[in-house]
């Protein structure tokens, strides 16, 4: 993705892989309940053998600017229910590129392919070729 600065090195095994482009959402507590108060891209890259059938667990990669990262680690506001946050995977000097809290934590089949592909250090970082 040459617009955010970053690339996924996959095993052969994911030729043919797809990509879902979501969104997370950042909260901040308010007297309403939790409030969007930050918003951003969460890129998905699904095994080709995925189905809806039969799912298999993706890889999804949250992205963050670099002042968001910042507001985030400070408490800010949070994300989702979980009492840890995301964990950084690498960064630029624009975007920071995370995994998602409990992204594993339905066990789908190929979650531990996903954990051995993440242990690989499969991103590459390099500068945006778009500012946010």
């Amino acid at each position: 993705n040459s617009d955010l600065g970053f690339s996924v090195s996959l095993p052969s095994s994911w030729e043919g892989f797809t990509i879902q482009n979501l969104e997370w959402e950042g909260l901040k507590n308010s007297d309403l309940g939790d409030e969007v108060v930050q918003r951003g891209p969460l890129i998905s890259i699904v095994h080709p053998k995925s189905s809806v059938q039969q799912p298999r667990q993706d890889m999804p990669i949250m992205v963050f600017t670099t002042n968001q990262w910042d507001q985030l680690q400070q408490g800010e506001w949070h994300i989702g229910a979980a009492p840890i946050g995301p964990s950084e995977l690498d960064r630029n000097s624009t975007y920071v590129f995370a995994l998602p809290a409990r992204y594993n934590y339905a066990f789908l089949e190929g979650w531990e392919e996903v954990e051995q592909i993440l242990k690989s250090h499969p991103i590459v970082t390099f500068e945006p070729s778009v500012s946010p």
